[in-house]
C-alpha cells in the first residue's frame, strides 16, 4: 500500500492547533503534541466553568438577597416563602439587583418583615 503524505492539510491542521495555543507556556505553545494536549484540556474546562460561572453567580445573588432580607429583619427562606406565597415570583438576579440599588423597594415588596408565620 502507497504512503499518504497529506500535504497541506496536516500542515492546516497543525497550524490552527499551533494557534489555538498560542497564549500557553513554552513547549505548549509550540511544539504541536503538547499544544494539541493542552488545547484539549483547556477547551474541556472551559465548558465545564461556563456551567460553574452560572452556579456561583445563583450563589452570589442569594447571598446579596439574603444579607438585604436580613436587614429587613427576615432571613432568605422566610422572604422566599412569602413572596411565593403572595405570588411575587422574581428571580434571584432580578432580587438581587434590587437589594443592591433599590433597598426602599426591596423591603416593602418583603413586607418589612411584619407578615411572618
Amino acid at each position: 500500500m502507497t504512503r499518504v503524505r497529506r500535504g497541506y492539510v496536516a500542515r492546516r491542521h497543525r497550524r490552527n492547533i499551533i494557534q489555538l495555543a498560542s497564549g500557553f507556556r513554552g513547549a505548549h505553545s509550540r511544539i504541536v503534541r503538547a499544544s494539541n494536549q493542552q488545547v484539549v484540556r483547556a477547551l474541556a474546562s472551559s465548558k465545564q466553568d461556563r456551567y460553574k460561572r452560572k452556579r456561583e453567580f445563583r450563589r452570589l445573588w442569594i447571598a446579596r438577597v439574603n444579607a438585604a432580607a436580613r436587614n429587613a429583619g427576615v432571613s432568605y427562606s422566610e422572604s422566599i416563602w412569602h413572596l411565593s406565597n403572595n405570588q411575587i415570583l422574581p428571580n434571584r438576579k432580578i432580587l438581587a439587583q434590587m437589594a443592591v440599588l433599590d433597598t426602599n423597594s426591596f423591603t416593602m415588596i418583603l413586607g418589612g418583615g411584619e407578615d411572618r408565620g
